[in-house]
């Protein structure tokens, strides 16, 4: 690949980064990055309706967390700004009065009503709507009539007849459509400003984009963008549509869909490490070259290339995103973890806003145990409950544990051997444990069974000594004083 590589990400602010626009935005940039080239931010806010103050700003926060930086943007600045549609409109202007002085754009002036009428009347003759190009050759004259009457008019692209328009996509091999079956398509609306399919065209031509990479649901917009480049007499770029992102009932994702968790924000705030959504964001339809599937961001930029990117969809696979997560975790500093770990527990008042250096080595400690199985650091509120009551329950399995006839022995002397602690500590305990073997006669599961389950009410746990240790002997003396009374 000779030519600079020059991509670009185009969201629209209409709220937060949605995990479809993060995994275009990423290929993005993995591709730019592989080919030594720019990745360009531009915000397409032509669409004013639609458009959200804050949300720029949210959504270049949720890249920069993942980790996907530009080169150019609303914020960098850079060569070939502004990179806000809506601050070009100086330049879109211009070529839109040359398309309508070489008569390859026109003014219409058909009202919502008559369009909406001729749209019912061709799905009522059973064909595709399309605008039928009514206004297509107006004359001076009837355009001042219609000006007369304060009709605002749009300015329409004027289709050629009978082409057909081939795009050699770089992951979906070559696709044709037929312009006949399009349709002159509004390019600027009543107020002037333009609609995407055009601004699009003149920024990644003025960019000097080379590779427009984006999802699957973009392709039917790019024969209308072609038309526009070869207007102008404007070179295209290399197209490559990724596929779709299915829910994880292979259904297409709608913003409504509670099934998952769609914004990237969301992820940041369950406290999820960007790299492990980065990694499972890769993986969303493209396939890496061997088995392996834990990468970090180098190493997906050294692998990326677009002809491992699936033309079928890719499936938003839960239980995938969960092993990616956990990979992530156990891998990270235990000091890493535990930073995320401590707002969590605070906000969940489980701990204090203010730690001292002994609070922070406790809570430390604490997540020392479960770092192996978490996913993400949210989590570690459910899974040290234990550690913050002052009391425990039984139910299922270990109320059956805790009412075995030995349990009254095993906790009295167990009690015994705690009250008798003036170090409360891992290896005091552990040895306090054995003193109860010892005592008892009572081994193994007989032992340490009814103990985990008395100072937990779990019969699954973290390393036991450790565990209680870090509940604190008074607690563990209550809980162990009620199992025997059990």
């Amino acid at each position: 690949m000779t030519a600079d590589v020059r991509v670009r990400f185009a969201p629209s602010p209409t709220g937060h980064l949605h995990i479809g626009g993060a995994r275009q935005a990423l290929f993005n940039y993995l591709f730019a990055k592989k080919h030594n080239g720019d990745f360009i931010i531009r915000i397409e806010d032509t669409d004013q309706a639609r458009n959200i103050e804050v949300a720029t700003d949210k959504l270049l926060r949720s890249m920069k967390w993942l980790g996907v930086n530009w080169e150019e943007g609303p914020d960098e600045g850079g060569p070939y700004g502004p990179y806000r549609s809506m601050e070009r409109m100086d330049t879109y202007t211009k070529y839109l009065n040359q398309l309508l002085e070489e008569d390859k754009a026109y003014y219409c002036y058909m009202t919502t009503e008559e369009l909406e009428k001729e749209r019912e009347e061709q799905i009522a003759r059973g064909e595709m709507p399309k605008y039928s190009g009514r206004d297509r050759n107006l004359t001076k004259e009837q355009r001042a009539e219609y000006e007369a009457k304060g009709i605002e008019p749009v300015v329409r692209f004027k289709v050629p007849e009978g082409e057909t328009i081939v795009i050699d996509d770089a992951i979906r091999g070559q696709v044709t459509f037929e312009a006949n079956g399009i349709g002159d398509f509004v390019i600027a609306r009543t107020d002037g400003v333009p609609t995407y399919n055009f601004a699009v065209a003149i920024d990644d031509h003025l960019m000097k984009i080379s590779h427009v990479i984006r999802g699957e649901e973009h392709l039917s917009n790019t024969p209308r963008q072609v038309m526009v480049f070869n207007a102008l007499g404007m070179n295209q770029p290399t197209f490559a549509h990724a596929p779709l992102i299915l829910n994880p009932d292979r259904q297409k994702m709608s913003k409504r869909d509670e099934s998952i968790m769609q914004f990237v924000e969301q992820y940041q705030d369950y406290g999820y490490l960007p790299e492990a959504l980065v990694n499972f964001l890769a993986l969303l339809g493209w396939s890496p070259v061997g088995e392996e599937e834990i990468f970090t961001l180098d190493e997906l930029k050294e692998q990326f290339s677009l002809d491992r990117v699936s033309k079928a969809p890719a499936v938003f696979d839960e239980a995938k995103l969960a092993w990616v997560g956990n990979q992530y975790m156990k891998a990270a500093s235990l000091e890493r973890v535990t930073e995320l770990c401590i707002p969590y527990l605070q906000k969940a008042g489980k701990i204090s806003e203010t730690l001292s250096d002994d609070d922070h080595k406790w809570v430390t400690e604490l997540v020392s145990m479960y770092q192996e199985q978490m996913h993400y650091a949210a989590e570690i509120v459910e899974l040290t409950e234990l550690f913050f009551k002052e009391d425990v329950d039984y139910d299922g399995e270990a109320k059956e544990v805790i009412a075995s006839e030995h349990v009254p022995a095993v906790m009295n002397a167990f009690a015994t051997q705690v009250e008798s602690l003036d170090v409360f500590e891992a290896d005091a305990i552990k040895k306090s444990i054995k003193a109860v073997q010892k005592e008892t006669g009572y081994k193994g599961k007989q032992l340490f069974m009814p103990i985990r389950v008395a100072v937990s009410g779990q019969t699954h746990g973290p390393e036991l000594p450790k565990a209680i240790e870090l509940i604190g002997k008074e607690t563990v003396l209550k809980r162990v004083q009620k199992a025997a009374q059990q």
